[in-house]
């Protein structure tokens, strides 16, 4: 696969709005953008730092995967996205054969308007990696 960048950090929070003070006030980062997946159960909130991005995600469901993983280890770093130049599924692909677990055997929407999937913490040294591609 050819990753160009590390396209966004996902950082889970309890609350967007209790959350953008420290990174706009603090960091003196700015939130560009808000929207709701709601296929995903969650709430980002999106912050540029240089040429990459800060991803905020805040619970929409206690049934949620970011609900459960605040409740697992608490607030703070949730993944790591790359973005890939040749394409998620073909990464997903490569990363099959390597004997990546996959989360996801196909890219799906994700938030602004990204193609993303998920590879296994078990088995990417113990972070949740993300692939995206525009």
């Amino acid at each position: 696969m050819k990753i160009s960048h590390i396209e966004h950090l996902g950082i889970a929070v309890n609350s967007i709005e209790e959350a953008l003070p420290y990174y706009e006030n603090v960091l003196g980062l700015k939130c560009y953008n808000v929207e709701t997946v709601e296929d995903q159960k969650v709430k980002t909130a999106f912050l540029k730092c240089g040429d990459t991005k800060i991803e905020l995600l805040e619970p929409t469901d206690p049934d949620s995967t970011i609900a459960k993983f605040i409740e697992n280890r608490g607030m703070g770093v949730h993944h790591v996205a790359f973005a890939v130049e040749d394409g998620v599924a073909n990464a997903l692909a490569q990363a099959e054969g390597a004997g990546i677990r996959l989360i996801d055997k196909a890219p799906r929407k994700g938030a602004e308007g990204l193609h993303i999937a998920f590879l296994h913490p078990k088995s990417t040294m113990g972070v949740l990696t993300e692939l995206c591609e525009k």
